[in-house]
């Protein structure tokens, strides 16, 4: 039932995929509403469910925080070790722009981000997709009446997931096929993971450390580009509008699945 269940998460993702790449000429919208929608999910869904999870003290601390300081922290080392590296290059790098513009040649804009740093990104989309369906198998493990709302819960916030996966990875500069490559990678992913939940049993505190964990690294990214690149281009009402909206829609799946 797990795995049927996880279709609808299949198709829901890839439609949050699909809305992402066709709103391109209301750019500054989608990166609105996709940063409404990150906080929206870590504030209102993933940190709760860590809190719950993984209550642990650690020297006076939830484990559950902790984690999400982790993954902020992270993220912020990831991708500034990302831009070392390109910054080492960026003697080669100019030169190679001097070159192509002195013949004619062009290259692809990014606005000084590393590509890199979205797939890896979409990779961490993936890798909680993954988790959704794990989890979704382990609450139909636990009974019916959970598993259906887990389900509510997983099939509705995947359109975030593959919207944000979608924007994420082209945000940074990576080619169309990359980024509808990671759009499919994220609504496969809660297929295996629901198949997964077959032949194991996933522990709950274990579940809640990843949330909180990936939570940090989630906000990070919407916190620190998203949100900015957003108001940046058109600081409107509009954009300002999307992104309550999006944390507005995820409260709003929160309380309709019950938390």
């Amino acid at each position: 039932m797990a795995v049927v269940v996880a279709l609808g998460a299949f198709l829901m993702t890839l439609f949050g995929g699909w809305v992402a790449g066709r709103v391109t000429d209301r750019r500054h919208l989608v990166l609105g509403l996709a940063g409404g929608l990150m906080l929206g999910v870590v504030g209102l869904d993933l940190l709760p469910e860590a809190m719950e999870a993984a209550g642990d003290e650690v020297f006076g601390v939830p484990e559950a925080l902790l984690l999400f300081v982790g993954g902020f922290l992270l993220a912020h080392v990831v991708e500034r070790l990302l831009a070392v590296r390109r910054a080492a290059h960026g003697v080669a790098a100019d030169w190679g722009a001097a070159q192509s513009a002195s013949t004619g040649g062009g290259g692809r804009e990014t606005g000084g981000r590393v590509p890199q740093v979205g797939m890896t990104a979409a990779a961490a989309m993936v890798g909680h997709s993954l988790m959704d369906g794990i989890a979704l198998g382990a609450a139909f493990q636990v009974g019916g009446g959970m598993g259906a709302t887990v389900a509510l819960a997983v099939i509705t916030h995947d359109f975030a997931d593959g919207f944000n996966t979608y924007t994420i990875t082209s945000l940074y500069g990576n080619a169309r096929s990359k980024a509808l490559a990671m759009l499919v990678a994220d609504a496969v992913a809660p297929l295996v993971g629901a198949a997964s939940t077959l032949l194991f049993t996933l522990p709950e505190e274990l579940l809640g450390s990843y949330l909180g964990f990936f939570g940090g690294a989630l906000l990070y990214l919407a916190a620190t580009e998203i949100l900015p690149e957003a108001h940046h281009e058109h600081p409107a009402r509009s954009t300002l509008l999307c992104t309550v909206a999006g944390v507005g829609f995820i409260w709003f799946v929160v309380g309709v699945s019950g938390g």
